[in-house]
């Protein structure tokens, strides 16, 4: 019983993208490890940009600054 946890930063995503990452990790796991699909979960979380950060900077002021 796969359990994939995606993490993302908070920056609108669409439900249709969601759908393709949910139906994307399942494909794969069914693929390259002949995974149930009816028994593999695929949780995405979604962060928002101020708790996300990268080297020094959250990616609120890294995206601010370009």
């Amino acid at each position: 019983m796969p359990y994939v946890n995606i993490k993302i930063t908070d920056e609108n995503v669409t439900k249709e993208q969601k759908q393709a990452l949910i139906a994307g990790t399942t494909q794969l796991l069914v693929d390259v490890l002949n995974k149930n699909p009816a028994t593999t979960f695929v949780l995405i979380d979604e962060v928002n940009t101020d708790n996300w950060g990268i080297g020094y900077d959250q990616v609120t002021a890294l995206r601010k600054n370009k």
